[in-house]
C-alpha cells in the first residue's frame, strides 16, 4: 500500500511530480468544463426579428461563427459559410453568425443584405453570447456543435472549408 503523507510529498520528487500533474489535469478539466455556459435555453433574436432557442435545434448540427464587418478574415470566410449552408442546410445544418459587440448594427445589417447571407445573423450587443460560447475575443471564431449540444470543434481564425465539410458530413452521418 502506498503511504503518502505531507512530509513524503515534500521530500520525494516523484510524488511531487505526480501530485503536480494531477493538479494540472484537474485545473484543465475544471477550466474546460466551465468554458461554455450556453445551454439549450440560450436564445437569439436575429436581425430579421426571428427568435431562435438552441433547444429547438437539438438533433441538428449547428455552426456558430463570431465575426465582425471590420474583420478581413471574416469577410473572406463568408463564401465558405454560404457554401456550407447550401451544401448542408437541407440535411439539417443550421448556421448562426454572431456579430461582435463592437460591430455597428447598421453595418451588420447592410453587409448581410449586400452579401445576401442565407443563414441566421445575430447581434451580440452586450457580449453575452461571446461569454456563453467560451469567452470569444477573436474573430473569426467558429464552433461546430453536434446534435447533442456538445462542441465538436472550436476554431479561432479562419477555418479550412474542406476540413469543416468533412466534420459536418461526419456529424450528419452519425
Amino acid at each position: 500500500m502506498l503511504d503518502v503523507n505531507l512530509q513524503s510529498v515534500k521530500t520525494n520528487p516523484w510524488l511531487r511530480g505526480v501530485l503536480l500533474i494531477g493538479l494540472i489535469a484537474l485545473a484543465l478539466w475544471m477550466a474546460r468544463s466551465k468554458l461554455y455556459s450556453f445551454t439549450s435555453e440560450t436564445a437569439f433574436t436575429t436581425i430579421t426579428g426571428e427568435h431562435i432557442v438552441l433547444k429547438a435545434l437539438h438533433g441538428k448540427p449547428v455552426l456558430v461563427t463570431f465575426w465582425a464587418t471590420s474583420c478581413p478574415s471574416c469577410i473572406k470566410e463568408i463564401p465558405h459559410l454560404v457554401t456550407l449552408y447550401k451544401q448542408f442546410h437541407s440535411r439539417g445544418l443550421e448556421i448562426i453568425a454572431i456579430a461582435m459587440a463592437y460591430d455597428r448594427p447598421n453595418q451588420v445589417v447592410a453587409m448581410t443584405r449586400e452579401q445576401k447571407l442565407p443563414y441566421l445573423v445575430v447581434l451580440d450587443i452586450t457580449s453575452e453570447y461571446a461569454r456563453q460560447f467560451g469567452r470569444v475575443w477573436a474573430t473569426p471564431t467558429t464552433l461546430l456543435i453536434d446534435q447533442n449540444g456538445t462542441v465538436a470543434k472550436r476554431k479561432i481564425g479562419a477555418f479550412e472549408l474542406m476540413d469543416m465539410q468533412a466534420r459536418i458530413e461526419q456529424l450528419l452521418k452519425g
